[in-house]
């Protein structure tokens, strides 16, 4: 895949500029002034797929961490991205299943294994969730993901287990 040139990677950052000042819908006017040739590029597909999440546009989610999967396999964003997007259409179990080969893919990434954390608590599959939480804290650290995992919906059935840490 041809990398991005400019203009198309000004209004990339552009875009990325508005995603991280919490606006979404100026970000997404700058995509709009990227040429086609940029459709299928990572770096795009990973920035509109965060601007859809801001709408809770989980469906166009989903189509989107797809291409980025196929477009970026060897990265774990995408199969984040379409497992999450899952999940928020209330198909965890498949959200689930489509993550776990990440998870041997890229052993040492916090996201997966606290996804699949997540999870498995919602499925209330806690011995489960308890390894997956286990090995995001071996990957990252018991602060952070202790902090994270107090604050998430996801862990609920685990917040007394997990204010034990």
């Amino acid at each position: 895949m041809k990398p991005l040139e400019p203009p198309d990677t000004h209004f990339l950052s552009a875009a990325q500029g508005w995603v991280m000042l919490g606006n979404p819908t100026e970000a997404l006017a700058e995509l709009a002034r990227i040429s086609t040739a940029g459709d299928d590029c990572p770096e795009v597909l990973e920035i509109r797929w965060q601007i859809e999440a801001a709408f809770k546009h989980w469906n166009h989610c989903l189509e989107l961490a797809t291409r980025l999967l196929e477009a970026n396999p060897d990265q774990p964003t995408g199969w984040i991205h379409r497992s999450f997007s899952m999940h928020e259409m209330k198909r965890t179990a498949e959200a689930k299943e489509r993550l776990l080969p990440a998870a041997q893919k890229f052993p040492k990434d916090s996201t997966i294994t606290y996804n699949l954390a997540c999870y498995c608590c919602q499925l209330g599959q806690l011995d489960e969730a308890r390894h997956w939480l286990a090995r995001a804290v071996a990957a990252s650290n018991l602060d952070r993901i202790r902090r994270m995992a107090l604050a998430d919906p996801d862990l609920q059935p685990m917040r007394q287990e997990i204010e034990n840490w």
